[in-house]
């Protein structure tokens, strides 16, 4: 079950939006808080999935309380709410998963929501493949690289590195959906391992340097910063 919090200091706001939400994901529990304190509270018991979180609250601002968010152990979907576009700018350090304007609620909060819910279920995907050892299945989330090997590919996470035999053309296609960005004819990486993007290399959030071939360079600069903008 997806678990959404709802957080706005304007009482229509909330009722509109855990109606909408309400109507769309039926199976999603919804609960609604009228100020940051009140969520930040709770979420030191109760685990959220996605917040729903207005940008301009007296007290906690949705940018402050975003910000707490952000030092969790396990992290919730943010979906900034607001009705200041002037705002938004402000809020893309704290790399929030969308936005949704209150003067456009109809046409953009069904979409923003289906693709967090999408998101979340993308996290538990795994990966299954034959090594030397047996069959092995990974979360893809704890893939940070896959590296080419001769007839091989090397897969490292922080903690262990495994060896199959594959061709990186073919894993490519089937993990390009999944957030894995070919960005060199050696590499295919994790956007969400990714730390630093230089000019000719990625740093990972684990130090491991990353070379970028110069024929992958703007098309994997270019999906690497769509998915850190998130």
């Amino acid at each position: 079950m997806i678990r959404i919090a709802i957080c706005d200091d304007e009482e229509r706001i909330v009722e509109e939006l855990s109606k909408r939400v309400k109507e769309h994901f039926s199976e999603a529990e919804v609960v609604c808080f009228s100020d940051g304190e009140m969520l930040l509270e709770m979420m030191r018991e109760v685990l959220f999935d996605i917040v729903l979180l207005d940008i301009d609250m007296p007290g906690i601002s949705g940018l402050d309380a975003a910000e707490v968010m952000q030092t969790m152990e396990r992290r919730p979907l943010i979906i900034f709410v607001t009705s200041h576009d002037e705002l938004v700018y402000d809020s893309l350090q704290l790399h929030p998963f969308g936005f949704v304007r209150k003067s456009h609620m109809d046409d953009e909060l069904v979409k923003v929501v289906e693709d967090a819910v999408s998101e979340i279920a993308q996290r538990d995907r795994r990966f299954v493949f034959h090594a030397a050892a047996g069959d092995v299945r990974l979360k893809l989330k704890n893939i940070l690289y896959f590296e080419a090997d001769g007839n091989y590919i090397k897969v490292m996470t922080t903690q262990e590195e495994y060896r199959f035999r594959e061709t990186m053309q073919a894993l490519e296609n089937s993990l390009s959906g999944d957030g894995f960005v070919r960005v060199h004819k050696g590499f295919l990486v994790n956007q969400e391992a990714v730390k630093i993007i230089n000019s000719d290399k990625l740093i990972l959030i684990d130090d491991t340097e990353i070379p970028m071939g110069r024929s992958y360079q703007e098309d994997a600069k270019r999906k690497l910063m769509r998915g850190m903008l998130r």
